[in-house]
């Protein structure tokens, strides 16, 4: 089962603080990015994993799909989402993406952002998605980025002449990382950009677009801070389709 980090209170807190909590698709730096991968969504049929507040599944409704499906393990997360949410063509439900099961031929897009790295077995959710999509239908998802998940001990060090490092060990040492973020001990799962690739082409997908995402200049000018992601990339955008 995945670990279900997001219903630890202290977790849960801290998480909703984060700009992409507050704000919404506004507040994640990389949204620009992604919504100009995404395929037409009038009279389409949504399915988001890992959809947290629900802010995507409204905004494609506001895009004018016909029908958006929001999964998340955490009952925080989706409680707070259905607080937020009065559309009945919005439908969240609580599922376990380890041992999700999707009706076939169903979604023109399955979206997830930023959840897929929690995932041991993403080959797996790979083909329950391949499966749920209609003929030339779209999977379009974040995921952090391997050099981010690589290190043992994720941290900022600098050298002897102060520039700004972003260690890297183990990266072909593909498996859980335990990490202290927000709270103590949230797993992820390491894994090279071979290994993505590589289940995506072996379910059947066609890759469409891959991205190693940075923050533009007028992001830094207006979010100073973000100029320390230059230094490496922290996630990835990637788009795939399902064969006509």
């Amino acid at each position: 089962m995945t670990q279900n980090i997001y219903d630890t209170d202290s977790f849960f807190e801290g998480y909703s603080q984060l700009p992409r909590s507050l704000k919404g698709l506004d507040g994640a730096p990389e949204w620009a990015s992604i919504r100009a991968l995404m395929p037409p969504l009038a009279n389409a049929s949504v399915a988001d994993l890992g959809c947290g507040f629900g802010w995507f599944c409204r905004w494609a409704r506001e895009q004018s799909a016909a029908s958006v499906l929001g999964v998340d393990v955490s009952q925080n997360m989706l409680s707070k989402a259905e607080e937020m949410t009065s559309d009945a063509h919005i439908q969240y439900v609580r599922e376990d993406l380890e041992t999700l099961t999707l009706p076939e031929n169903t979604y023109d897009l399955v979206y997830s952002s930023l959840t897929l790295h929690y995932i041991a077995n993403l080959q797996g959710l790979f083909e329950q998605v391949y499966k749920s999509l209609k003929s030339g239908g779209w999977l379009v998802f974040s995921a952090e980025h391997p050099i981010y998940t690589a290190p043992r001990n994720p941290g900022w060090a600098e050298d002897q002449h102060k520039n700004t490092l972003w260690p890297i060990n183990q990266y072909l040492v593909e498996g859980p990382r335990t990490t202290d973020w927000l709270a103590d001990g949230v797993v992820k799962q390491h894994r090279t950009f071979s290994a993505y690739l590589t289940m995506l082409i072996n379910t059947g997908f066609t890759l469409k677009h891959l991205e190693e995402w940075r923050p533009s200049a007028e992001q830094i000018d207006e979010c100073p801070e973000l100029k320390v992601e230059l230094e490496r990339p922290m996630f990835f955008i990637m788009a795939a389709q399902r064969g006509e």
